[in-house]
């Protein structure tokens, strides 16, 4: 996801540093126009930073420390988080940001790798006006759909989590439905063909449906792991709220099924695989 942003920013025309944990990733970015940094305190030598990291561990061990965002980053720049953290964290960050002098925005986005590329990300975006504002060209060359939730960080975040938790109940109910389809003898393909052009015309549906219906699980555009991560932290979030969710808890432990049968390495439409197995059919492709 990160390369996949770092393009559409030098495409927008803007001047770029990049650093990465594993450095060959930041240099492929070099002959696009971007400029190499040495470690994270090197890169931090700018007005905004962004980050884009898997969770909130990798998060903290590049905000945190000697040589991270906080100690790195000047007076009145601004630390922008695209990952999808928990609440908790970017409640934190904020806090610690403010503290220093610096502003803190918090805008996950919603895509997948491929979007990513193209410039096509939806951003929800949280954080006081003028940091946003700020940030609002970067956005655009991101992608065309900008959300803004209000000035607390963290709205964005449970916004995002919000959002997979709805993707990861499509994920599911499409694997029981094109299970049953399956085993009752209707064409899996001829019924996603009908439903994504009627009914479910979205766009998680066509894509999912299709890798679920292919069985092309190997197209990691966002890793079972990942989701799992996502699944977990709307329960943690909904449970600081009182905010019963049981279906987020069936969803997790389907996704933690999946995990336990060595799929951690496939997409989360491996869901549809687990569905299948569970009614007795032979895997889809």
């Amino acid at each position: 996801m990160g390369t996949g942003i770092a393009r559409s920013l030098l495409r927008g025309g803007h001047h770029l540093t990049v650093y990465n944990r594993t450095a060959q990733k930041a240099e492929a970015l070099r002959s696009s126009g971007a400029r190499v940094a040495a470690s994270v305190s090197e890169a931090c030598r700018q007005d905004i930073v962004f980050t884009m990291v898997a969770d909130d561990a990798a998060l903290q061990s590049v905000v945190c420390g000697e040589q991270g965002v906080l100690a790195s980053l000047g007076k009145g720049s601004i630390h922008v988080s695209l990952s999808t953290i928990s609440v908790a964290l970017a409640d934190r960050l904020g806090e610690d940001h403010e503290q220093r002098g610096q502003g803190f925005v918090s805008a996950p986005v919603f895509g997948r790798p491929e979007a990513a590329e193209a410039g096509r990300l939806a951003v929800v975006a949280a954080g006081r006006e003028e940091y946003v504002s700020r940030c609002k060209p970067l956005f655009s060359a991101m992608g065309p759909k900008l959300l803004v939730v209000g000035a607390q960080p963290s709205l964005a975040n449970t916004v995002k989590l919000a959002g997979n938790f709805l993707i990861a109940n499509v994920l599911e109910s499409l694997a029981e439905a094109i299970a049953f389809a399956r085993k009752s003898g209707v064409d899996a393909r001829a019924l996603m063909d009908f439903l994504t052009t009627t009914l479910f015309d979205a766009p998680v549906y066509k894509i999912y449906g299709n890798l679920i219906v292919e069985g092309k699980h190997n197209q990691v555009g966002f890793a079972l792991p990942l989701g799992l991560k996502d699944v977990r932290l709307v329960l943690e979030a909904a449970g600081a709220k009182n905010v019963p969710m049981p279906v987020a808890s069936l969803v997790h432990d389907r996704l933690l099924t999946a995990l336990a049968r060595g799929h951690a390495n496939q997409d989360w439409s491996v869901l549809g695989r687990i569905a299948a197995e569970d009614a007795g059919l032979q895997p889809a492709g």
